[in-house]
């Protein structure tokens, strides 16, 4: 009887064993798949997030283009009638050119002429000079007859009327002259000056124009670059979400699975929900629940890197080592279902299958796996769910 007695302990202790072998493997693998979806959430609401924001974007890029392609428009239509204008003073300009070159012809003849009649005036003052004018008892005295004296008188004269003649031809040149230079360089200042205001009018339209093109071609491409970046973020969107219900479903098949073979072990005790310590000194600085669209399954205290890290309560760690968002991660089993966790560990101080005694260390603050800075991520499971650690602390 005795035997049998120990036989069936002995057999009683193995299917205990086994069961919690089991259990902390199946609670290991909910674990992760918990982490999983944990990520997953928080990418599907970066995605949201993300989508959001380029969406936004891609729309005030399209306004401001679209403002831009009215300002090219406008800036186009302006280049156009300054052009067109400009045609018409390029014509005015070849007219202004044409009459300034006349002019300028003109005024060489006239140049000409007045240095004729200065030659003319120059070899008739010579001539008075070296042979004296005649006088009228000088002419009779010198005619033959009465026909010859009147001949020698008109004579007279008409040197009188030449020599009147040359100098009114002078001075008539020297007039004409005067007034082709002033009108000739009158013409050439009016070519020049709207020469210089075309150029002007023109480069600037240009200038605006290509400005206006050139803001438009960068903002097209910013705009094509956010709606590639758009299209990848929907894409991950996409893989996300169906990760995610993939993950959930896993879930709720291993937690179905964790509770069958908990009912298979059997109890050794466990702490009541005021006899657990806390694991580390320092604010909580991320409650339990819902957070950025998923849920946060256990809370956060801050604490420097290297801290020490207990125990909350005596039990048997039934995983150590790293573990996807976690990063190093040490579970205990307290029994009774419940077990607690703690994540982000710089290092672990305790194996799998180890006792360990409430307030032991088992490991060091540190920022692993998904975490933004140290501290230690501390979580409270009862029968593979999460519940509020503050519950129990």
């Amino acid at each position: 009887m005795a035997r049998r007695l120990a036989y069936l302990s002995v057999l009683l202790l193995v299917l205990a064993s086994s069961a919690v072998a089991g259990t902390s493997d199946l609670r290991d693998r909910q674990s992760e798949i918990r982490d999983r979806i944990a990520a997953l959430r928080n990418k599907i609401e970066w995605a949201n997030s993300r989508s959001g924001v380029l969406t936004s974007q891609i729309s005030l890029v399209t306004a401001e283009i679209r403002s831009l392609e009215d300002d090219v428009s406008r800036a186009g239509a302006r280049l156009d009638a300054i052009e067109s204008d400009l045609a018409v003073r390029r014509n005015k300009l070849a007219a202004l050119t044409q009459i300034y070159e006349l002019q300028t012809g003109e005024l060489n003849r006239l140049k000409r002429e007045h240095a004729a009649a200065e030659a003319r005036a120059g070899r008739r003052l010579v001539a008075i000079y070296q042979e004296e004018d005649p006088t009228t008892v000088d002419v009779v005295l010198a005619s033959r007859s009465f026909t010859d004296l009147l001949d020698q008188l008109d004579f007279l004269g008409e040197i009188g009327r030449q020599d009147q003649s040359i100098a009114r031809e002078l001075s008539a040149a020297k007039l004409k002259m005067r007034d082709a230079r002033a009108k000739t360089n009158a013409s050439r200042k009016q070519v020049a000056e709207a020469a210089r205001g075309l150029e002007r009018q023109l480069d600037a339209q240009l200038a605006e124009r290509n400005r206006l093109v050139s803001v438009q071609d960068q903002l097209a491409d910013a705009r094509a670059t956010k709606q590639r970046t758009l299209s990848k973020v929907e894409h991950s969107k996409q893989d996300f979400l169906a990760e995610a219900a993939a993950l959930e479903q896993a879930s709720l098949e291993l937690a179905a699975k964790i509770l069958a073979a908990q009912r298979g072990t059997v109890a050794v005790g466990g702490a009541s929900p005021s006899g657990y310590i806390w694991p580390v000194a320092g604010p909580v600085t991320s409650t339990f629940g819902p957070r950025w669209g998923s849920m946060h399954e256990g809370i956060d205290i801050a604490a420097p890197s290297g801290a020490p890290i207990r125990s909350a309560a005596a039990g048997t760690v039934i995983y150590a080592g790293w573990l996807g968002g976690y990063g190093n991660l040490v579970v205990v089993d307290h029994g009774g279902g419940v077990s607690t966790a703690y994540a982000h560990m710089s290092s672990t101080a305790a194996g799998t299958g180890q006792q360990v005694a409430q307030g032991q260390v088992i490991g060091y603050v540190g920022s692993t796996g998904h975490s933004t800075g140290p501290h230690l991520h501390f979580e409270v499971r009862i029968n593979g769910q999460a519940v509020d650690p503050l519950g129990y602390l």
